[in-house]
């Protein structure tokens, strides 16, 4: 004999709960394309350690990434002056994302954009860049330039930033400039 029991909703379903974190659009940037896919998204989705993928990791390619600020921002911030590398970046995106209200994206809009290859491991890449960052400070919100990448495949064969120059090209704030203000001093 088999028992029943009433009552036990044990087969309906649940409404789902939110998830804790939001889901990420990052894939394997294994191509130059998908590597900017994933830095715009790691900007819009404010996620560090999909940006923090954008990089060059010295573990995976025997190079470190190095940021070259554009000119006369090392003066307003020196901090660009100093070997600027990985865990600067992580600083100043950490403290960055800490003062933006959470459902606002950061808006990365790359044009003019350009690939030169050297090879099957190594690309440069040129784009002027407007970036809009709805912080929640008395600085300015918008920040364009032009920005020349040195993108390499690491041993994983995943294409990443080696080097990023950052150059300014008008009266509105570079991207160097919005780094400087948000490096933890």
């Amino acid at each position: 004999m088999i028992p029943f029991i009433s009552g036990c909703d044990l087969f309906s379903t649940r409404t789902p709960e939110q998830p804790v974190q939001p889901r990420s659009n990052y894939k394997a940037a294994v191509t130059p394309d998908i590597l900017l896919e994933n830095l715009i998204n790691s900007l819009a989705e404010k996620n560090i350690q999909n940006y923090l993928n954008c990089l060059t990791d010295s573990a995976f390619s025997g190079k470190s990434f190095q940021f070259i600020p554009s000119a006369g921002s090392s003066s307003l911030y020196p901090a660009l002056f100093d070997l600027w590398n990985r865990k600067s970046e992580e600083q100043y995106f950490t403290n960055l994302v800490s003062h933006i209200t959470q459902d606002l994206p950061m808006t990365l809009t790359l044009n003019n954009d350009n690939l030169s290859y050297s090879g099957d491991r190594t690309i440069g890449y040129t784009a002027s860049y407007f970036l809009t960052v709805p912080h929640n400070d008395e600085f300015t919100k918008n920040f364009e330039g032009e920005l020349q990448f040195t993108m390499v495949r690491d041993s994983r064969e995943v294409w990443t930033i080696a080097t990023w120059r950052d150059i300014k090209s008008s009266q509105t704030a570079s991207w160097s400039e919005l780094k400087g203000f948000y490096y933890p001093n």
